[in-house]
């Protein structure tokens, strides 16, 4: 049974120290990307609408491979660029228009009715969308890209890390005053 105790508050510590160390990370890598946090070449990007659906869910993350030639995309491939200077849009390519560096494309959400309103130019395109989709931890990486959010999740962890281990130690101590009481003598008067 103390073994079993041991194991528990091992994992315990480990789990609340594993947490602490992820979310620093994620909080650090989106702070100096100025966004989205990368991880091994792919761009992490949160999906807050529904125009890609039933393939992207609201509310997931997707990987996507920046850099490269942006004029190498093809009808059916999926994109993500800007549409405007703080939005970004992920899409699938419907028709390629132009040639060399003057290309354009026509791009339309799989949930929309119709193509979008204005084409994509190829210096707009931040990556290729590869595939990848964690749903729902789109809204957990919103909320840590903001000032609150960022705050929680680096000081939530640490606090219940800290609070554990003010805990543990207490809890050694107690144990450790009761076996000295018992090892003493009785004293005689």
């Amino acid at each position: 049974m103390a073994k079993a105790k041991i194991w528990i508050s091992r994992l315990i510590s480990y789990l609340l120290l594993a947490t602490l160390l992820f979310m620093a990370f994620v909080v650090i890598s989106s702070k100096a990307s100025g966004g989205e946090p990368s991880i091994l070449g792919y761009q992490l990007k949160t999906v807050l609408s529904g125009s890609m659906e039933p393939g992207i869910k609201t509310g997931s993350i997707i990987a996507i491979k920046p850099g490269g030639d942006m004029a190498r995309f093809q009808t059916g491939d999926v994109i993500t660029f800007m549409d405007g200077p703080d939005r970004l849009i992920t899409h699938r390519v419907e028709e390629v228009k132009g040639e060399g560096k003057q290309i354009q494309y026509i791009t339309k959400g799989d949930n929309n009715d119709a193509a979008d309103p204005t084409p994509v130019l190829s210096e707009n395109v931040v990556g290729e969308y590869k595939g990848l989709t964690i749903p729902f931890i789109g809204y957990g990486m919103n909320f840590a890209q903001s000032k609150e959010g960022a705050a929680l999740l680096l000081v939530l962890p640490g606090a219940l890390l800290l609070i554990y281990s003010g805990f543990t130690i207490w809890k050694a101590i107690r144990e450790v005053e009761a076996t000295k009481k018992n090892e003493m003598p009785p004293v005689n008067n």
